[in-house]
């Protein structure tokens, strides 16, 4: 592995490639993008590619990747700007993605705005609020969570995020009002940190859940896109946006195994299923629905 830094006049993009450039197979470079998530979240799930030369990054902002810019809000539309000039600096033509949640939202905006950039998209669980009947309700429980955070800290806040993103079905405003959760509910200390800037609890990514896919640029594109799903994820927050996201697009999600963040292995507590996750991606990149 490798670390590069393409140097933008807003933002130092930090990236890696595992492998070789041109590619030893003849396949594009598979692009792994996540959002939140960063390069080092993807590390299990690569590990099973190794015939594949295998792109991650950090998002700007968050990690490595340090912004210029003065700012600290995360925009799909502006971080899919950031994938076409990284996609440009690897100069191995058009790339394969395999996107998770907030990174599966910029790579849509990314298809949306350079088609050519992408052979396959498989954007699993994007958290596309807007798609939902009940995105008013979302929107405020979303509200819930950061003013938890802001009030309580962190672990307030992810109290409230794991009540309101595990709920079944369709919400309502009553979600939240028997008041935050407690963090020991959910294993996590409660006392306050002092952090406001996590791009999951705070307003800080909103416009990512805000983004409403053009469904006509995204038909019309060469790109061949797949909306994963988890299998667990049935029913709860971004299992229904997966539904609705193919939906939009006239097609049905692909299953995974395990749960939005099943590709991630090890002795992390939100563990899922990465061998059996590698061996479902590698069959959708090859063309199996």
């Amino acid at each position: 592995m490798t670390a590069h830094t393409l140097r933008k006049p807003e933002v130092d993009l930090v990236y890696d490639v595992l492998g070789p450039l041109p590619t030893a197979d003849g396949r594009p470079p598979l692009l792994m993008v996540g959002q939140p998530m960063c390069a080092d979240g993807f590390g299990d799930l690569a590990s099973h590619f190794p015939d594949r030369t295998v792109v991650t990054y950090d998002p700007r902002g968050l990690g490595r990747s340090v912004r210029k810019d003065g700012r600290s809000d995360n925009n799909p539309e502006v971080q899919a700007g950031d994938l076409h000039d990284l996609i440009a600096e690897l100069g191995a033509g058009p790339v394969e993605i395999f996107a998770s949640s907030g990174g599966a939202v910029t790579s849509l905006a990314l298809v949306t705005a350079h088609p050519e950039d992408v052979t396959t998209l498989v954007a699993h669980e994007p958290p596309l609020f807007e798609l939902l009947p009940d995105a008013a309700a979302h929107e405020h429980a979303r509200a819930a969570v950061r003013d938890a955070y802001q009030a309580k800290g962190s672990g307030a806040g992810m109290a409230a995020f794991i009540a309101w993103s595990s709920a079944q079905g369709e919400i309502t405003d009553e979600l939240f009002a028997q008041g935050t959760p407690d963090p020991a509910m959910f294993g996590m200390p409660g006392e306050d940190d002092g952090t406001r800037d996590d791009p999951l609890l705070s307003d800080l990514s909103w416009a990512v859940t805000d983004y409403r896919p053009d469904a006509a640029a995204l038909t019309a594109a060469p790109t061949r896109i797949v909306i994963g799903v988890g299998e667990e994820s049935t029913g709860v927050l971004t299992g229904r946006t997966s539904v609705a996201a193919a939906a939009l697009l006239g097609a049905e999600p692909v299953v995974f195994p395990s749960h939005h963040g099943g590709f991630v292995g090890g002795d992390n507590p939100y563990a899922g299923k990465p061998e059996e996750f590698a061996q479902r991606l590698r069959a959708v990149l090859d063309g199996e629905k």
